[in-house]
């Protein structure tokens, strides 16, 4: 289990072409799809098992509904306002999940800024209460923070 950046994310964060930017930066305003199975090999890769639910600032309704991240403190940034969460569109067991930043895309890229993680009840990179969603429910995520570690 590890956060997995893409190619796209680390170029950007690392002065390519798109400038330096935060994390922060580059992640307000994206979206999270959580799907089933295992996670690809790398977050250049195509996704893999079936989408079960987008996490977003209005639950996938609203034209400007990316997801915030707060203010930076003691090397991690959590989540904020407004809350972050999604309708179930098919039930499934949650094994992974994509945050994509503003405006990126599905498929197999190089050059969008997105990142994958596990996803479980403990010890995972996203945890959930519970990993087995039912079709037309809501999944609200109340806790999810990006650390760096000091070492």
């Amino acid at each position: 289990m590890a956060i997995r950046l893409s190619t796209g994310i680390r170029n950007c964060l690392l002065g390519g072409t798109a400038g330096t930017q935060g994390l922060k930066n580059i992640l307000d305003g994206g979206v999270l799809d959580i799907f089933t199975g295992a996670q690809p090999v790398n977050a250049d890769a195509i996704e893999t098992g079936s989408k079960l639910v987008r996490i977003s600032s209005t639950s996938g309704s609203g034209v400007s509904d990316g997801l915030r991240f707060g203010t930076a403190g003691t090397g991690f940034i959590p989540l904020t306002v407004p809350t972050w969460q999604g309708a179930v569109i098919l039930a499934g067991v949650a094994g992974w999940a994509r945050f994509y930043g503003t405006g990126a895309t599905s498929g197999a890229s190089t050059s969008e800024k997105r990142m994958d993680m596990s996803v479980g009840v403990s010890g995972a990179d996203l945890n959930l209460t519970h990993t087995s969603l039912a079709l037309d429910t809501t999944l609200t995520i109340k806790t999810f923070n990006i650390t760096e570690p000091a070492e």
